[in-house]
This record gives structure tokens, C-alpha cells and sequence, in this order.
């Protein structure tokens, strides 16, 4: 008798777990899963508005889009506030050594599209296009009236980040100088890409640079100038016929576990990815390797123009240095 109660009763709290705990998996909602994105504007506006909403609609995965500039699409990777990030240039070293920055270290930064380089003026400018030499004269002070360009007898107003480690500002640097230290020259010196934009815009005699994906957004408020006469249309980015241009890059941590954040990689720089680029106008990374050659040559030119051009004096008593 005391064998079949035990036989009852444990069948009875048999049935009973199964109870509670089918309940449980029917009373427990399934969580809503986000991946936190966090970089440069630039990156947003080349894909990333469109694969976040891409990627939500195939698998449920919502990626919120924080914004934070190319320095933050690294760092808080780094420090896994954010599980991706954005950025537009490479990660940088401690000082001047070879090491690199503490607070940029335990990250994955795969390249996966083109971004070009855009001097960016007021809609009503005459100017049509500068050479990659006037630019460089420009971010120097050694232009600074629009006549010398082929415009109105009017002063350049140079607009230009402050600091030397946002994605715009060191790829500059590096294209048209081979230093990261080279001081601009400019009246306007802005704390956020956006703001630059927002200001220029606005200003007749107002000059900046930013990314391609960015100034078409400006398309009727502003005009993108020409460089040595080639636009920087798709075809022009994709061959290296357009010159200044730099890889996007999406930033993971080398420790990451998260499967789902592995999946949104493979997605951006897969063939969906790809098309997604494609139909906004961004290059995709493989669809243009060959664009590292050209790359490497403009440093070289550049290191070549720094090491063998002296430096003509400047009067910059009426501008500012966007120093760090």
C-alpha cells in the first residue's frame, strides 16, 4: 500500500511540474531583441537607416541607432556600452607610439563600404569644381577669397571640425598632409558634423567638408563641388576616379558572445547588405578592394607634398585653429 502511494504521489508531482511549468512557458512573454548601434552620422546615412530597418522587418531584431560620432562608434564597443558600432576612420594609437589607444583596443573593425569626401558650399556658389592642391591651400589659409577660385570677390569662410580624432578630420589630415597633427585653419570651428553642416548651409560665403552620403541629404540647400573636375558619383567612387574617399566600418568587440550581433555583421557585409548599399547610392567594400591601391598612393603623394613643400607664412590673426 505505501509503494502504490508513493507510485501516486509521485506521479501526481510529476503532472504537477509538467503543469507549472507549460504554464510558465505560456504566461512568460517573449522578450523584444535590440542590438544598440552607436557611430558616426556619415555611416548612418551611407546604410545604416536603411539596414536597421531591413534587418527588423526579416528577423524582429529592432538595431536602435544611438548616432555619437566615429570615435564613439569605437569606443563604447570598446567598453560594451553599445553591442555595433559605425565608424569612418581607423582605430588610432597611444601618442605617437605604435600601440594602440587604450580605449580603442579589444575591437573588430570590418570595412564593409566606400565613403568619399566632399567640399560642400552654399547652394548659390558659382564655383564648380577645386583641385586636390586648392584644397589643401584651403584647410592651410593659403586661399582665402573665392576669386582665387574662379568665384565672387568674397572671403572663404572654412568651416571645420574641433579636434583631430573625429572621422572627417583625420582622414583629412591623412589624404592631404600624412599628419595627424596638422592644424586647419578656419573660421568656423564646430563641435559636431552636424551642426558644420547645419551652419554652411546657411552662409553665402561658407566652405566645409564632410561625407558623401551626408551632403546628398542637402540636395537643394547645398552644392557639392567638384575635385579636379570629377564628380563623386557611384561610378566616379567606385573606380577611384573621384580622389577622396575612405573605407566605413562596422565596429564589433573582439569578446563579443552574442550570436544575434554576430548575424547583424554577416548581414551588413552580406549580399543583402550589398544590395541594400547599392540602392542609396553607397559603394559596397568588395564591390571596389582595388580602391586600397589609390588609397595608398594619395598617402604617398601626400607624404611627398609634406616632406618637399615649405610652409609659406599665413596671417591667421582673424581665424581659428580647430586644435584639440
Amino acid at each position: 500500500m505505501r509503494i502504490v502511494n508513493r507510485v501516486l504521489l509521485s506521479a501526481g508531482t510529476s503532472a504537477l511540474l509538467v503543469f507549472v511549468n507549460v504554464s510558465s512557458l505560456m504566461a512568460a512573454p517573449t522578450p523584444t531583441k535590440k542590438i544598440a548601434w552607436a557611430g558616426c552620422g556619415i555611416s548612418k546615412n551611407a546604410f545604416m537607416n536603411e539596414m536597421a530597418v531591413a534587418y527588423e522587418k526579416k528577423t524582429g531584431i529592432k538595431v536602435e541607432l544611438l548616432g555619437g560620432g566615429a570615435t564613439k562608434g569605437i569606443r563604447q564597443v570598446a567598453s560594451k556600452e553599445v553591442q555595433i558600432g559605425g565608424t569612418c576612420r581607423h582605430v588610432i594609437e597611444k601618442d605617437k607610439s605604435m600601440m594602440t589607444h587604450e580605449d580603442e583596443r579589444r575591437v573588430e573593425l570590418r570595412p564593409v563600404a566606400w565613403d568619399a569626401l566632399v567640399l560642400m558650399v552654399h547652394k548659390d556658389n558659382p564655383v564648380e569644381s577645386v583641385s586636390l592642391d586648392q584644397l589643401r591651400k584651403l584647410y592651410k589659409g593659403q586661399i582665402t577669397n573665392w576669386k582665387e577660385l574662379g568665384g565672387k570677390d568674397a572671403p572663404i569662410e572654412l568651416y571645420a571640425r574641433k579636434g583631430k580624432i573625429s572621422g572627417v578630420g583625420r582622414t583629412l589630415r591623412e589624404l592631404l598632409f600624412y599628419n595627424y597633427d596638422e592644424e586647419f585653419v578656419a573660421m568656423h570651428v564646430k563641435e559636431e558634423t552636424a551642426d558644420l553642416e547645419k551652419d554652411m548651409v546657411t552662409n553665402p560665403n561658407g566652405a566645409g567638408v564632410t561625407g558623401v552620403s551626408s551632403a546628398r541629404k542637402l540636395k537643394g540647400i547645398a552644392k557639392i563641388l567638384k575635385l579636379d573636375g570629377k564628380e563623386p558619383s557611384y561610378e566616379n567612387i567606385r573606380t577611384g576616379q573621384y580622389l577622396l574617399y575612405r573605407p566605413l566600418y562596422i565596429v564589433s568587440n573582439l569578446q563579443e558572445k552574442d550570436p544575434e550581433v554576430k548575424k547583424f555583421v554577416s548581414f551588413v557585409a552580406g549580399e543583402e547588405g550589398k544590395k541594400i548599399m547599392r540602392s542609396v547610392g553607397t559603394v559596397p567594400y568588395e564591390d571596389a578592394i582595388g580602391l586600397w591601391l589609390t588609397y595608398l598612393d594619395q598617402q604617398n603623394k601626400a607624404m611627398s607634398n609634406r616632406l618637399h613643400v615649405a610652409e609659406p607664412v599665413v596671417n591667421k590673426a582673424k581665424l581659428k585653429t580647430a586644435k584639440n
